[in-house]
């Protein structure tokens, strides 16, 4: 008999609540999930602050936590982007088992799949305009409640690593490259 597996895409940076939701959602209806931990290349960056390894202990050591949810069906595996967008979902084929089905919210992400007559499938949004990992990153940058868009687990992880520190590092890095940027071009 074959099982249903599906994979949920992410850059998860961080691992925020709506994406836990959405794991439950998706964790409900298969019997593996896989987390394509997305961009893995990158960190270091305001929009990627967090390795990849960081990133898969944050979302492993909330799942083990989390008490609703099986962590023995869920396998995490790190994805790099290439440039063509086209062959993404590919590479995704040629570095996890196979699937049938993709959970994502991303419309680029939900259209290279459908567009490949995969079967794509939207979890709800939990308050998509709180729980977002930029409005995460926006509000460590700001000195704005962070931790509650996060697990607890998550919270303690990026407090260990000095995460906030990075991510306001990284800021200041990025607006004053902006800022280089705009001055040249005039």
């Amino acid at each position: 008999m074959a099982i249903a597996r599906g994979i949920l895409v992410g850059r998860f940076q961080p691992f925020h609540l709506g994406h836990l939701s959405a794991v439950r959602h998706a964790s409900r209806e298969v019997d593996e999930l896989i987390l394509v931990v997305g961009s893995s290349q990158r960190s270091h960056e305001f929009r990627n602050p967090f390795t990849a390894g960081e990133r898969i202990e944050m979302i492993r050591d909330t799942l083990i936590a989390e008490q609703e949810i099986d962590e023995h069906r869920i396998m995490l595996i790190p994805v790099p982007d290439i440039d063509i967008h086209h062959l993404w979902t590919y590479q995704i084929d040629l570095l996890v088992p196979r699937y049938d089905r993709v959970y994502t919210n991303d419309p680029f992400t939900k259209y290279l799949f459908t567009e490949r007559g995969v079967n794509v499938i939207q979890p709800r949004l939990r308050k998509r305009r709180d729980l977002s990992a930029t409005q995460v990153r926006l509000r460590m940058v700001r000195d704005k409640d962070w931790q509650s868009l996060v697990s607890h687990t998550t919270a303690e992880f990026i407090a260990m690593i000095n995460g906030v520190g990075r991510v306001k590092s990284l800021f200041q890095q990025n607006n004053l490259s902006s800022q280089i940027n705009r001055h040249q071009h005039h």
